[in-house]
């Protein structure tokens, strides 16, 4: 049986997010342990309280080790700062004034998080990702030996390049400490990108969420033609959560790519909201009742303020209040109508206990016409649960063995 961290469904999933991150180095295992013994049974304010306190601490000590010459451990613990301060933001808008606590807590996650990137050998490079009248933020980050780590580096030096596509409302910390990581430590470049509706895109300029993200992909493809330092034979794409719908309805369109990663696999993003709500608030919101279902979800909302939070939190980076007009827009993010037309090798993750998407990456592998891998991942390993918190060695292991394989045959070839 899964050990329990809190009663809270969603802070249990972000505790265990933590501690996978420590094989990584995105935070230590103690620290995460002791705060969440602290507040196991706490509501969200204790939440946002307890862990920005532990982040401001532990960047406090990243800034002093910084000031005293130890270079090592200021660079890793600015990156646990960052951690934390991002899984203190999971309980904002439970907290008194959460838009103001929001603006407090978010720039400081985001600098210690540039700070840890400013540490590595070779520094992460800050890039602009040209994108409709905007551009978007995001991070190049080279692997040590810029031969490529694991020897993936063709003749012309040109590094494969993993496009890390985080999932709804992840801080950027985690994407890096689940994707980007691995992909530096196996030689590859990594980009890193907020695309609408993730992180300081949404809470810094208002872009919300949108369906079609070939929109989004496509311009972060051609910001890597442009350079010199990517092979165009190896750029590949890989999403967590909710980009396991991103990934596929980018690859649908986008065809640049030599090979991607959906973990875990999603068709229709709604479904991870009507597998909470329940099948008679669905009946009632599909039989066209969408007044009597704002009323009751308004109801709830008031009896269960953590209810409340949560919603508020998962529906920020769609720009919608009212729920009746947000099931809407969330219903257009499928992927059934165009799955059809992926021709990208696409690797899917299944893991046991899937709680957003059960049986989604399923239904996805078994939709797609082109070249497809689907893995398993289980209880009895350590590796079930939604993005395989708790299992990120054999994660690693499983998933970049299959995209290395397409790296280095492209690179051998050559």
């Amino acid at each position: 049986m899964t050990h329990r961290f809190s009663d809270d469904v969603q802070f249990d999933y972000e505790i265990a997010v933590a501690l996978g991150s420590a094989w990584r180095q995105g935070a230590d295992a103690g620290e995460v342990l002791a705060t969440a013994a602290a507040v196991a049974d706490a509501g969200g304010q204790e939440w946002f309280d307890a862990w920005a306190a532990l982040g401001r601490g532990v960047r406090e000590r990243a800034d002093r080790c910084a000031a005293q010459g130890h270079a090592v451990s200021a660079r890793d613990a600015w990156l646990r700062a960052a951690g934390y301060l991002g899984t203190a933001l999971v309980g904002v808008d439970a907290v008194a004034d959460p838009d103001k606590r929001l603006a407090e807590v978010f720039p400081e996650h985001r600098a210690c998080f540039d700070r840890f990137l400013g540490a590595l050998r070779p520094p992460a490079e800050p890039v602009a990702i040209p994108y409709e009248d905007m551009t978007l933020p995001g991070y190049l980050i080279g692997p040590p030996d810029a031969s490529g780590a694991s020897g993936a580096s063709g003749a012309s030096g040109r590094s494969p390049t993993l496009i890390v596509n985080n999932g709804s409302d992840g801080p950027v910390s985690t994407a890096w400490t689940m994707l980007g990581a691995p992909a530096v430590a196996r030689g590859y470049r990594v980009l890193l990108f907020d695309g609408p509706g993730q992180q300081s895109t949404l809470f810094e300029h208002g872009v919300t969420f949108r369906p079609d993200w070939e929109k989004v992909v496509t311009p972060v493809v051609d910001f890597l033609l442009a350079r010199p330092d990517a092979d165009p034979a190896r750029i590949v794409l890989a999403g967590i959560s909710q980009a396991g719908y991103w990934v596929p309805r980018a690859l649908a369109f986008e065809h640049r790519i030599a090979a991607a990663v959906a973990d875990p696999g999603v068709v229709r993003v709604v479904d991870s909201w009507w597998h909470n709500l329940g099948p008679e608030l669905r009946g009632l919101w599909e039989s066209g009742e969408r007044e009597t279902f704002d009323r009751v979800l308004e109801d709830a909302f008031a009896d269960n303020p953590a209810l409340a939070a949560t919603w508020r939190w998962r529906a920020k980076p769609y720009g919608i209040d009212v729920p009746s007009e947000l099931l809407a827009e969330v219903s257009r993010y499928d992927l059934a109508p165009v799955a059809g037309r992926i021709t990208t090798p696409l690797l899917i993750t299944d893991p046991d206990g899937e709680h957003f998407w059960p049986g989604a990456s399923r239904e996805l592998y078994d939709l797609l016409p082109g070249p497809k891998r689907l893995v398993r991942f289980t209880e009895a390993e350590g590796a079930h649960r939604h993005c395989e918190p708790m299992g990120r060695a054999l994660f690693e292991q499983r998933v970049f063995d299959w995209l290395d394989g397409f790296c280095h045959r492209t690179a051998a070839a050559r």
